[in-house]
């Protein structure tokens, strides 16, 4: 196995950097898991990492064994231990780094399922409904420019594997993708002239879309949706977070086709 030694490492520059600026991440098309939960959900789709910098601390645990035993040797590097924390963003530095590549991306969808996604900036939310959409058995979704980068590594994180199940589409310019998608899309609002949640038919294709956590969906993405929803809700809460809003509606749609 190969090693790094050297703080000057120019890999592990590439790494830190490609943690830290999604900018870098979208000039080299290329992005950071951190942990052994985002590897071993990469490798069960049949996809191999770029290369995998392991801490030589860990080299000798089952779990980090079982792991290289489904990787090209050639593909796997020892670090320093300290080396590896100062290229991780995790608090504890972590113990394994995959570089992988993003991948290509096509004009958004104009039909079928989709989750879109406008201005929501916590990487925490997006990654939860990435998450939640891949349970609920919807693989397309559509991010603007002004939401965090999907390929984040606190994104990733987040979502668990989810990315892996999903074809994602960010950066998209969401009016013209209205213009040409041909299902319904909703909405979801707190305004009172909302329909409920619950008198929906969601059994046909469609579009949801959840908007900034402050601020909610922007005027004119609500004027072109094709009804805005609100999730019923007793006692004097008055909204639910974002992501949590997102999985009830999405499991709600789960819910009636599986009826």
């Amino acid at each position: 196995m190969k090693q790094i030694i050297s703080p000057h490492n120019s890999q592990l520059k590439h790494l830190a950097k490609l943690g830290t600026s999604a900018k870098y991440r979208r000039e080299c098309r290329q992005t950071v898991l951190e942990g052994t939960h985002l590897l071993d959900a990469l490798l069960q789709t049949g996809t191999q990492p770029q290369q995998v910098y392991l801490a030589q601390s860990c080299l000798d645990k089952p779990e980090i064994q079982n792991l290289l035993s489904r990787i090209p040797p050639a593909h796997t590097t020892a670090v320093e231990d300290r080396l590896l924390a100062k290229a991780s963003a995790l608090a504890d530095g972590g113990s394994i780094l995959s570089l992988t590549g993003i991948p290509e991306t096509a004009a958004p969808p104009q039909s079928g399922d989709c989750v879109v996604l406008e201005h929501i900036q916590d990487p925490g939310n997006i990654g939860t409904i990435l998450r939640s959409a891949a349970a609920a058995g919807i693989y397309q979704i559509i991010a603007d420019t002004g939401c965090a980068d999907l390929w984040s590594p606190k994104v990733l994180r987040s979502a668990m594997g989810a990315h892996f199940l999903l074809r994602l589409y960010p950066a998209a310019d969401l009016k013209a993708w209205r213009q040409s998608y041909e299902s319904p899309l909703f909405a979801t609002t707190l305004a009172e002239n909302s329909i409920s949640l619950y008198r929906i038919n969601l059994r046909q294709p469609c579009a949801w879309l959840f908007g900034n956590e402050g601020g909610g969906i922007t005027p004119a993405a609500g004027n072109a949706a094709t009804h805005t929803v609100k999730i019923p809700m007793s006692g004097a809460t008055e909204s639910l977070n974002v992501a949590m809003a997102a999985t009830v509606c999405l499991f709600e749609q789960m819910r009636q086709r599986l009826g």
